[in-house]
């Protein structure tokens, strides 16, 4: 028998088997005080104090000292059969003995040591009472039967306690990790989402910006009055960043929702991309209106900004259309263009270079298109791009519209 200090049961049950042994010894000597057994008494009190001594935490400690355990047992064995040979009422403190054979010995040992104690105390109720009867053969047995059944099925409840404590102590362990790859899956998640909307909203109105300044400086000298509109312009457009920004810290949705519905924001980013291009701009509506989600309203927002932007400084077009269109089923965002158009498998479209102007850092790397395609994707739509070099390129952004209440 093992023992477990996690299970209150299990202590329990030791100080029964302690408990036990010192009321079936207080009994033996009562019986052979009152015998005049005096040496018989003394015996049996040096054994109770022996046996007290298990009780101690550092005797008890029998997997670090095992030694120690079986010198122990062995003092307690020797002392018990010379005290049932001087009196049969010492016999039954063999039950109790029973439990500490099976729990201080491995069971190679406590099997056979346990038939040994059975067979002396057999033999020291024969000893006394002339012969073995039936009773004195059949009591020890049935004892060290039942003694070792118990400590057999507690062995196998330890084991399978064990192997549950193993496994909570595993599924704590995988719990703990699950917590770490949701928590890094998160904060991955959330720099994507920042990096879409920093790249859809302030890189685009910065590169505008960047556009809109070179216009001017070209056009200072000779045309001041287009220089100024310009000027103007980048002014508002950096207007339009800085609120951009605020809204980032505040976590609100965009300025121009919070302001509007949909298509009015819409058409606004499209008058402001075309007053900031020379490409001519159109925005049109197909189908009837519908109230959409926040979600879904600022991902073809975001998209629609990152569709203009591209096709403001890399497809040299004249004519840029957006088209809402909603459908029975869903909503689709159309932002084409007739400008150079470039090829889609390519990591990224082709950037033209303005003669004697710097490169923009950040243009050109094909993220738009990429953070596009995520956030349709996110709300269970697709992005779609068709486009050819030479023959303009049309970006077709269609997401499913939600189940109302009467549809679910």
């Amino acid at each position: 028998m093992r023992d477990d200090p996690f299970s209150p049961a299990v202590r329990l049950l030791g100080w029964a088997v302690h408990g036990t042994f010192l009321v079936l010894l207080a009994i033996a000597l009562v019986r052979v005080a009152h015998a005049g057994l005096a040496w018989a008494t003394a015996g049996g009190v040096l054994l109770g104090i022996a046996y007290a001594a298990a009780v101690v935490p550092r005797l008890r400690e029998h997997r670090t000292r095992p030694a120690l355990a079986r010198a122990w047992l062995g003092l307690i064995s020797a002392g018990w059969v010379a005290l049932a040979l001087a009196s049969p009422d010492f016999v039954w403190l063999a039950f109790p003995l029973f439990f500490a054979y099976l729990h201080l010995l491995p069971p190679p040992a406590a099997l056979p040591g346990v038939a040994v104690l059975t067979g002396a105390a057999i033999a020291a109720s024969a000893w006394h009472g002339g012969g073995p009867t039936l009773a004195e053969v059949l009591g020890p047995c049935i004892g060290a039967a039942v003694a070792t059944m118990m400590a057999l099925a507690y062995g196998a409840l330890y084991r399978e306690s064990e192997r549950r404590r193993l496994l909570i102590e595993e599924l704590v362990r995988t719990r703990e990790r699950l917590v770490r790859a949701e928590a890094g899956a998160a904060r991955l998640a959330e720099r994507e989402r920042l990096a879409r909307e920093i790249h859809d909203t302030l890189a685009q109105g910065m590169s505008s910006i960047i556009l809109l300044l070179r216009a001017a400086r070209r056009d200072l000298d000779h045309a001041p009055g287009a220089a100024r509109g310009r000027l103007d312009e980048a002014e508002k457009a950096a207007a339009e960043n800085l609120e951009e920004a605020r809204t980032f810290v505040r976590g609100l949705a965009p300025p121009v929702l919070q302001r509007s519905s949909l298509t009015d924001a819409l058409r606004r980013v499209t008058e402001s991309a075309g007053a900031r291009s020379a490409a001519r701009m159109r925005f049109e509506v197909s189908g009837t209106p519908a109230g959409l989600p926040t979600e879904y309203e600022v991902a073809l927002l975001r998209i629609a900004q990152g569709a203009l932007g591209n096709a403001g400084r890399h497809a040299a077009a004249r004519n840029v259309g957006v088209t809402l269109t909603y459908l029975d089923d869903m909503v689709v965002l159309d932002v084409f263009d007739d400008g150079r158009g470039f090829d889609p498998s390519a990591a990224a479209p082709a950037e033209p270079d303005v003669p004697g102007e710097p490169d923009v850092p950040g243009e050109g790397t094909g993220y738009g298109l990429r953070a596009m395609r995520d956030r349709a994707r996110a709300l269970g739509g697709t992005l779609t791009v068709e486009s050819a070099p030479g023959e303009g390129t049309a970006v077709v952004a269609s997401l499913p519209l939600p189940a109302g209440p009467e549809d679910r």
